[in-house]
């Protein structure tokens, strides 16, 4: 495939139960900054069924045209299924450019794309750009997060997996237009994979977090975990970890916030014991406030809080557990 034979930008709509997937327009968000600068289109596909008004929602939040992929068949994601229906497409339409969200379908599907079309899948990418001859540049953490790759992809189209809350989406506009182009569905009867049963997973998802309150080397033993997570409880949040309490095993790795792990935009982010690396000042930087509790008055992570605690955590953790809890119950007591 040649560069000179691509042109324009294309994010894939994720969908579930016909509610679009807030990476999406994260995506959209910088396709079109991306668009804008090299004065592109930028499109967007979607597929499933009954799903056409988020088709006019995708114009809104800054694509040009949608591609309406509307059937049965791709009403629950199927990977084989949408492949089926999103790689003629690309070979027709042949953006430069195929951005996916690094979410749970969209890892399963860009592979799949990427390997059909012999091109190449930059995954799980922080940040986008262009060059000056119109190259996509993808930057993405390696060797564990210790480095920042960047990356251009030879072959057309360029495809790229994007983590979710690293860019910021765009704020719909009502009066924005737009083309909505239905396609003929290809029906695949039997793609050898069948849905038996949907269950929700009991997990925690700290992406979707308020509040988060995190916790990393400064704690001594295992055991004492209970003293943060209480303090998220009282504070109707949730609690996470920097990566080497992952490693040693002590939180589970749904819980790490960093570049290995979540990149969290909560409205208050408490970091407890956390000196601030840079790999986990990137997964948390965003937070509208941040509380930091260091006895080193050093510590990096200083520089990015809003407020900060000089102090032994372990004196002053169970403080402000004890202060929140004296406030609700006075609160109760005035009612």
């Amino acid at each position: 495939m040649k560069g000179t034979e691509h042109s324009g930008l294309m994010v894939f709509a994720e969908q579930e139960e016909s509610v679009i997937h807030p990476v999406t327009f994260e995506l959209l968000g910088k396709g079109r900054e991306l668009a804008d600068r090299l004065g592109v289109d930028l499109s967007a596909v979607l597929l499933g069924y009954g799903v056409e008004d988020e088709a006019f929602n995708l114009i809104r939040h800054g694509a040009d045209r949608v591609y309406l992929f509307e059937d049965r068949s791709l009403k629950e994601f199927d990977a084989v299924r949408y492949k089926e229906n999103i790689v003629p497409l690309l070979r027709e339409v042949k953006p430069s450019v195929f951005l996916v969200g690094a979410t749970r379908i969209g890892r399963s599907l860009a592979p799949r794309v990427a390997a059909a079309l012999r091109t190449g899948l930059t995954a799980d990418c922080t940040d986008l750009d262009v060059d000056e001859e119109g190259n996509l540049i993808q930057v993405r953490p390696a060797f564990s997060g210790n480095i920042m790759a960047v990356i251009r992809t030879r072959t057309r189209p360029q495809i790229a997996t994007v983590r979710y809350k690293v860019m910021k989406p765009p704020e719909p506009d009502p009066k924005r237009r737009g083309e909505i182009i239905r396609r003929d569905v290809k029906v695949v009867e039997d793609s050898g994979l069948r849905i038996l049963k949907k269950e929700r997973v009991r997990g925690v998802d700290l992406t979707e977090a308020e509040v988060i309150v995190s916790c990393g080397r400064g704690v001594k033993r295992r055991e004492d975990l209970v003293i943060f997570k209480e303090l998220a409880a009282v504070l109707g949040g949730v609690f996470g970890s920097s990566r080497p309490l992952v490693d040693c095993g002590w939180v589970e790795r749904e819980r790490q916030v960093g570049f290995s792990g979540n990149v969290v935009k909560p409205k208050v982010y408490i970091a407890c014991g956390i000196s601030g690396s840079p790999q986990h000042l990137f997964g948390m930087r965003d937070s509208d406030v941040i509380i930091a509790i260091n006895k080193d008055p050093s510590a990096p992570i200083f520089n990015v809080a809003d407020y900060g605690f000089v102090g032994d955590m372990y004196e002053i953790v169970p403080l402000l557990v004890k202060k929140i809890k004296d406030l609700e119950r006075a609160g109760l007591d005035r009612s």
